[in-house]
């Protein structure tokens, strides 16, 4: 007996998953070897159950071969390369956890340059796609309004512990004011 490719689509994605979380790891530790600090640590288990528990309903309640609805699987696929392109842009900062080095510069390359949080708009839509691929719309339904909840307070738990490392209005002020002095006397300098 075969598996169907609903069953194939779930185990490549439980695979991916869990390739990350042994990236994630290891950043992790080199992170917090580096004096990073973990914020938000309470709600981290409730992450993992969400996730668990979407891979594991999928796996029970779909069909071995539901209807093949190609738009969607390229929407998916789409997000994938969105997913890559966030890694590859966080690099070693990428973690599953909010860990936060002070005086470690934010990101702004990527899709960072367009996007506050893209790796949470790619779990956003990935999740209820999934399952909606998989023929499942409750599925879809339910746990992307779970997921929504979940990001709603991590993303605010995020912010609070990267506002320290964003600059001031008033540093950049301040940076930008010395620069013009610096420059206008450089200027004067050589008119003399």
């Amino acid at each position: 007996m075969s598996l169907g490719w609903a069953y194939w689509l779930l185990l490549a994605v439980a695979l991916q998953r869990g390739v990350e979380l042994i990236r994630a790891r290891r950043n992790t530790r080199a992170l917090l070897a580096r004096g990073g600090r973990e914020v938000g640590r309470e709600h981290y288990p409730v992450i993992v159950a969400l996730h668990a528990a979407w891979l594991a309903t999928l796996a029970l309640l779909t069909a071995p071969d539901p209807p093949v609805q190609w738009i969607l699987i390229a929407a998916f696929a789409l997000l994938q390369l969105l997913r890559l392109w966030v890694l590859a842009s966080l690099g070693p900062y990428w973690t599953t956890r909010i860990i936060t080095i002070d005086d470690a510069p934010l990101r702004a390359t990527g899709p960072y340059r367009f996007l506050r949080h893209p790796n949470y708009v790619v779990v956003a839509l990935e999740i209820p796609l999934l399952a909606l691929i998989l023929d499942l719309p409750v599925a879809a339904l339910v746990f992307g309004v779970l997921n929504l909840a979940v990001l709603a307070f991590r993303i605010r738990i995020e912010n609070q512990a990267l506002l320290a490392r964003r600059p001031s209005a008033d540093h950049a002020e301040s940076r930008s004011s010395k620069a013009s002095a610096t420059i206008s006397v450089a200027a004067r300098k050589s008119d003399s």
